[in-house]
């Protein structure tokens, strides 16, 4: 009888224990709030996730009946793929719900892939509903009168969830804004255009389509600020004058270099013309005693060529002229 006690007694905290061990697998409260809720969600199913799919229940099992009072259509085994491949159930559970009420066509499919894509589904659907203001950065543009204007544009864009995936973000939208900007600026005549009607500007931006391969639909492009810069113009002429200018420097430092080397030639071949002059006249006595030994030269010849030269030298005097080649020769 006390063995029968005995073993009664263990059974009991063997099956107790049993039931604490089971119930950490398998969540009790969470079941119960599924049966009366209306989902088909088994027992077995929940020791499953826990167990071989290593997920927690309450993550798939609290989202899939927020859906179905919200009335999204949605299965478990869905919600069990996008948890396992790393989506954030939360996140598009709330897109699929706030898409729902507002109308908009967003089913799980095109909201699972999305958010794997690592684009926030649910601040899209928001952006869709509310659209978003965004400031471009200063935009610097130059008219055809040389005069440089600097504009800020706010551009109100609301998210095409059809293209989102797969699309251009808010950065493409503002660098075709900015470099529209540009263009319609450079193509009025005079400044005084775009500062009395910027809205031709913007309208000329809005109808060139800047939205398209984008995940955006452009609704409004406003001018909200616009200054008048310095004149691009007379820069860039001061700055031509200022080339031009050192152009001709160099072209003229380049002909007077031409020149001192011309005169630096010329000076050369005047000094090989006076040392050959000298040569030629070492050369003369010489000659002479060799005349007079010949007697091709006799000494009242000699006397003549002296009085030659000293007349000579005597008109160079008075002519007020040098001659030094003459001084030598005597």
């Amino acid at each position: 009888m006390e063995s029968l006690i005995g073993l009664g007694f263990g059974g009991f905290f063997f099956g107790l224990f049993g039931l604490f061990i089971f119930m950490q697998f398998v969540p009790i409260p969470l079941w119960i709030a599924c049966v009366l809720s209306g989902l088909s969600v088994s027992l077995w199913e929940l020791f499953s996730m826990r167990v071989f799919r290593n997920i927690s229940p309450h993550e798939v099992v609290i989202p899939l009946l927020t859906a179905k009072f919200a009335d999204v259509k949605v299965n478990l085994s869905e919600i069990q793929q996008h948890k396992i491949s790393g989506g954030n159930v939360d996140r598009v559970m709330a897109a699929l719900i706030a898409a729902s009420k507002a109308n908009i066509a967003l089913d799980w499919n095109t909201a699972t892939s999305i958010d794997l894509a690592g684009r926030d589904v649910l601040q899209a659907v928001q952006t869709s509903v509310n659209p978003r203001v965004i400031q471009t950065k200063l935009i610097e543009a130059v008219a055809q009168d040389g005069i440089q204007l600097q504009a800020i544009a706010l551009v109100t864009v609301r998210t095409d969830i059809a293209r989102l995936v797969g699309s251009a973000g808010e950065d493409t939208v503002l660098a075709r804004v900015g470099e529209g900007i540009v263009t319609a600026i450079g193509r009025a005549r005079d400044f005084r255009e775009v500062l009395e009607h910027p809205d031709n500007i913007t309208q000329a931006v809005e109808a060139t389509g800047l939205d398209s391969g984008t995940a955006y639909e452009i609704l409004s492009i406003d001018i909200c600020e616009i200054d008048v810069g310095s004149n691009i113009g007379a820069r860039l002429q001061i700055d031509q004058a200022n080339a031009d200018k050192q152009i001709a420097q160099a072209r003229a430092e380049q002909r007077r270099a031409e020149a001192v080397a011309l005169q630096q030639s010329m000076r050369a071949k005047v000094q090989e013309m006076k040392a050959k002059v000298v040569e030629a006249e070492a050369e003369v006595p010489s000659a002479l005693a060799e005349a007079l030994a010949n007697g091709n030269f006799t000494v009242g010849d000699y006397y003549k060529v002296q009085n030659l030269i000293a007349d000579t030298r005597m008109r160079e005097g008075l002519a007020g002229n040098t001659a030094p080649e003459t001084a030598r020769l005597a």
